[in-house]
């Protein structure tokens, strides 16, 4: 069983038991995906997005079947 275990260490490059965030890297995660969130907002409430968006969709709700 032992030797299972080692290999299935070499395996995955020897990681140790710390896979998970620590508080920090959670918060810094948080305020990076908030400020993404942000621009991403302005970005398509824009009016150039918002005229793009609403000529798309038009086009495609006068479409023929």
């Amino acid at each position: 069983m032992r030797i299972i275990w080692f290999r299935v260490r070499a395996a995955l490059g020897g990681r140790s038991g710390d896979a998970g965030m620590s508080t920090s890297e959670y918060a810094m995660g948080t305020i990076a995906a908030c400020a993404f969130a942000a621009v991403l907002y302005k970005v398509v409430t824009s009016d150039v997005v918002s005229a793009a968006l609403q000529s798309t969709i038009g086009k495609a709700l006068d479409a023929p079947f």
